[in-house]
């Protein structure tokens, strides 16, 4: 990408996929900001250009190849600030283009699948596009009045969804003991693993620690702003509930790979929450510099409209299962 110093800037990257999966990353060279760092291909507007030509050119130049726009796919929209300098990256997702990448401006580059990417190589404006390649589109949550008598029935019920394509499950299971769930967990734990999917503890960040690969902790949004840095290793997946702007400004800064942002709209559960509505979920998720599933009044039919709301999904309890 080409820097210009103490100004707001628009900058597209290019999200390149292979046949196999993978991702296209190019290394920033020395002498530039964030030098050595891995970033997605792409580059600033020019004055006067449109969002769409400036990716065509910029890849052009930098990879030797030709996108059509109309190929693309919205992935995510990252506002960052790197010093005094605030930029927005606007992330669009290709399968196809004409030619074959190349490194035209002496940067090293590689093909890479996502799951297999240390995140903290990534230049940081870059990670949450990482995060976004790797979420699914569905978060189901598992009902909150489950009785400690039923976990063997959930344990075949989460282990039957993790077969049949389900990637991210939250066991929000309040009835019963942190050593109950976490011994739920652990026996999902070797299918989890096995389809590359992963499995968040509500709150209970110990045991997330303790169980490892695979397992990972969705915070409470008071939990949330009691922290001042991320409570898990990068490998394991931690997501937070979100309710305004301040709270997913908070998840950004201790790096947290995802929010939940909720009510979208009326729910049952909670009838005299206010729902947000799709323009001011809208408005939150896009300055938000992570992934932000719609939760509230949702269901899985509702995603073409959260998607078009800047959703990077959505995310429910009884209708997901």
């Amino acid at each position: 990408m080409n820097d210009r110093a103490g100004a707001s800037l628009h900058v597209m990257a290019g999200v390149l996929r292979d046949t196999q999966g993978r991702v296209l990353l190019a290394q920033r060279p020395e002498g530039k900001h964030l030098a050595g760092f891995w970033e997605f291909p792409g580059g600033k507007l020019e004055p006067g250009e449109s969002p769409q030509h400036a990716l065509v050119r910029e890849l052009h130049e930098e990879l030797g190849i030709r996108i059509d726009p109309a190929d693309g796919t919205a992935l995510i929209r990252v506002p960052w600030r790197y010093g005094d300098r605030d930029l927005l990256l606007d992330a669009w997702e290709f399968t196809r283009w004409q030619g074959t990448p190349v490194s035209l401006e002496g940067q090293a580059i590689q093909w890479e699948w996502p799951s297999r990417v240390d995140i903290a190589t990534l230049a940081p404006a870059d990670r949450p596009i990482l995060q976004a390649l790797r979420l699914p589109a569905m978060y189901a949550i598992t009902p909150a009045d489950v009785l400690p008598e039923y976990i063997d029935e959930w344990f075949v019920r989460v282990k039957a969804a993790v077969e049949n394509g389900a990637r991210l499950i939250q066991l929000r299971l309040p009835a019963c003991s942190a050593m109950q769930v976490r011994a739920l967990a652990a026996r999902l734990q070797p299918h989890v693993v096995e389809h590359g999917a992963c499995l968040l503890l509500n709150g209970d960040i110990d045991g997330a620690l303790d169980l490892g690969s695979g397992i990972g902790v969705h915070l409470t949004s008071a939990q949330l702003m009691e922290l001042d840095a991320r409570p898990l290793p990068w490998g394991q997946v931690v997501g937070t509930s979100c309710h305004n702007a301040s709270q997913l400004s908070h998840a950004v800064s201790i790096g947290a790979d995802f929010a939940t942002l909720s009510p979208v709209e009326a729910t049952a559960s909670h009838p005299g929450a206010p729902a947000l509505g799709w323009p001011q979920f809208q408005q939150l998720a896009d300055s938000a510099a992570l992934p932000v599933y719609a939760l509230g009044g949702v269901t899985p039919a509702m995603l073409g409209k959260a998607r078009e709301n800047s959703a990077q999904g959505v995310a429910g309890i009884r209708a997901f299962w």
